[in-house]
């Protein structure tokens, strides 16, 4: 492994091009000299938007929901394989660093939601927070729209289903006890690796591995419903891990397991090729070699029931340790359903109260 070359704190060590901009910054001379991108080491910038709505309707049969919505866009966690990074081209930036130095603060978000609530034309359906980038992540520290957006789900009685990879979200425990009470909540806490070296490098800014575990057995011993997300599962990486943290995370509480196979879909490629020839050198052809064996030759496979759970005999024998994981450690346990049943139409969503 060599680190010696690595950006300390972020996951890309590159800026893609972005394909909607006209022109793009190189950084060759003609006399031969390369110009270091001092853009790379840039501090994190917090840039507010304003946008006209807040909840998006997911259209994918492979995400099992309804509704997402994304109080940030951009995240400093500086997840390597993230499929967010992508989107932040819509917004005229890079894929690679600008995701996790540009994060773009939607400051409405809750009063853009209480405004969805109140549409007389609005059905109850669980809302994913997030979908794309982490609600939790460290801007959230500093503007709390996470917890806002929850103060807003229990006003109204709306059920919101929670992903995070930080500890952060123990924080709002005390919204999402009172949510847990009506059927309303449940968390899920993604857990790439229980090898605390390999989670600082796929994901630099993230909660540490024990700060995870922990934050599942916290929640668990409140009753609160926890799924651990096993994603992405990355062959020669951390495939090996299936059974071992299907043990852990069941033995702090977990009630179930889902996983997705890494892809490496548009300019994530790039971003992902050029972390791994320097963070993993000597393994980094067989890694490659096992994710384009996933999707049918490519890095990415776009296709709906194959681009989450992959292809062929390398992701086969990933599904059947997934399976055996769950007989093993999950045989007995499932997340309850919520209840859309109890949501409050009435525009001030308080007369339910009397």
């Amino acid at each position: 492994m060599n680190n010696e070359t690595l950006i300390k704190g972020r996951g890309a060590q590159i800026n893609t091009h972005n394909r909607f901009n006209r022109n793009e910054r190189v950084y060759e001379h003609i006399e031969g000299l390369d110009e270091e991108d001092f853009s790379l080491h840039s501090k994190t910038e917090y840039l507010e938007v304003f946008p006209k709505t807040i909840v998006n309707k997911v259209d994918s049969p492979d995400l099992g929901m309804a509704y997402s919505m994304n109080p940030y866009q951009g995240c400093e966690h500086g997840c390597i394989y993230c499929y967010a990074r992508n989107s932040h081209n819509y917004w005229g930036y890079s894929s690679g660093a600008e995701f996790e130095q540009k994060i773009l603060v939607k400051k409405n978000a809750a009063q853009l939601l209480e405004e969805t609530f109140q549409k007389s034309t609005w059905e109850p359906s669980p809302i994913m927070l997030s979908g794309n980038t982490d609600c939790y992540q460290p801007a959230e520290r500093k503007f709390g729209i996470t917890r806002q957006i929850l103060e807003i789900c229990l006003k109204y009685r709306h059920p919101v289903s929670i992903i995070t990879k930080n500890s952060l979200v123990e924080r709002d425990l005390d919204l999402i006890i009172e949510l847990n009470k009506l059927k309303l909540v449940n968390v899920s806490i993604t857990l790439t690796s229980l090898d605390e070296q390999l989670r600082q490098l796929l994901e630099p800014r993230t909660a540490s591995t024990v700060r995870k575990l922990k934050t599942i057995e916290t929640l668990a011993n409140h009753q609160i419903p926890v799924n651990v997300m096993m994603a992405p599962i990355i062959p020669g990486l951390n495939s090996h891990e299936i059974l071992p943290l299907a043990e852990k995370v069941s033995g702090r509480g977990a009630s179930s397991l889902h996983y997705t196979i890494i892809r490496l879909n548009g300019s994530i490629g790039n971003v992902f090729l050029n972390w791994i020839s320097k963070t993993f050198p000597e393994r980094a052809p067989k890694v490659i070699h096992q994710i384009q064996e996933c999707h049918d030759g490519q890095l990415n496979d776009s296709r709906y029931g194959k681009r989450m759970k992959g292809d062929g005999k390398t992701a086969e024998m990933i599904a059947q340790m997934i399976g055996l994981a769950r007989q093993k450690f999950f045989k007995d346990k499932k997340l309850p359903t919520l209840d859309c049943s109890i949501f409050m139409r009435n525009k001030k969503g308080q007369l339910g109260l009397f």
